[in-house]
């Protein structure tokens, strides 16, 4: 992996600086209005001349939030992502080019940026208009899913939980990476909570790399998650795995397979979870990318 870095994240490092600049420490309410009290909208906690207004929108909000994290893919498979991957850990989502590996991870983060959790988004493919008009997709057909309204005003909720970064893929190394995130959490700007890394090339080269990333996700807590390309005609490794995971899965500690079957596609658990074979037999969508509801 080379030295030299591409960058085309200049928009979302704006949006950040201007967000950590934003985020000194709002005022408290110390009064209601009339106005307010009678349209029902918001509600008062505390004594009055302490009171802080919470909008009956945001409350709605949040509800909404906290249904969509119930439905999240991998809980409908009987997992966690906290308890899948652990702290320092590593998970894969693994499938032949263009059958949803993006999408199901864009899910993933889509769950944990709904908990108000920082998700850094990595590609190594595309650029950031790209990547962010996933997120935009796969949130709009949730949204269509199960019938929620509120799309945009979800979107703008939780879009500051979410920071792009693009590298060429022989410009990428774990140094750079590091280097990158520091930046990022020393000057307030993002501190990333779940990594995604998309695109990275999975040869047999790779241990060294990700032995470097072991160590930058165990130094920062952070629960670490690639996309990793298999090829239809690829047999597996000696342990049953793909050949591109095989080398390097005593690294990992959750695996996710997409497997197309005619108009299907299956999601197979390769690693890691509860070990539940009627809770992992999931199907992904493939018209709408999103895993199928029993």
């Amino acid at each position: 992996m080379g030295s030299v870095i591409h960058t085309e994240d200049t928009d979302e490092w704006k949006m950040a600086r201007k967000r950590a600049g934003n985020q000194s420490t709002a005022p408290v309410a110390v009064s209601i209005s009339h106005k307010c009290v009678s349209m029902g909208a918001c509600r008062i906690v505390g004594p009055i001349s302490r009171a802080k207004v919470i909008k009956l929108k945001e409350r709605n909000l949040n509800m909404l939030k906290n249904d969509l994290i119930l439905r999240n893919p991998l809980r409908l498979m009987g997992r966690e992502n906290e308890a899948i991957v652990p702290e320092g850990g590593f998970g894969a989502v693994l499938a032949r080019a263009g059958v949803g590996k993006t999408a199901l991870i864009v899910q993933v983060a889509l769950n944990t940026m709904l908990q108000n959790k920082n998700v850094l988004h990595v590609s190594l493919d595309d650029p950031v208009e790209k990547v962010s008009l996933w997120y935009q997709e796969v949130l709009g057909a949730l949204a269509h899913q199960y019938h929620v309204r509120q799309l945009r005003e979800l979107w703008e909720s939780i879009q500051m939980n979410r920071f792009i970064m693009t590298f060429k893929v022989e410009g990428f190394s774990v140094p750079k990476l590091e280097e990158r995130v520091k930046d990022l959490t020393e000057q307030q700007i993002f501190n990333p909570h779940m990594v995604i890394i998309d695109g990275l090339p999975f040869d047999d080269q790779l241990r060294t790399p990700l032995e470097g990333l072991k160590a930058f996700s165990q130094n920062h807590r952070l629960h670490l998650w690639f996309t990793v390309t298999t090829h239809r005609h690829e047999a597996p490794g000696p342990g049953g795995l793909p050949i591109q995971l095989e080398p390097v899965a005593d690294l990992f500690d959750a695996a996710i397979q997409l497997q197309p079957d005619g108009k299907k596609i299956h999601i197979r658990s390769l690693k890691g979870g509860t070990g539940d074979t009627e809770q992992s037999d999931q199907v992904l969508d493939p018209s709408t990318m999103l895993i199928m509801q029993p």
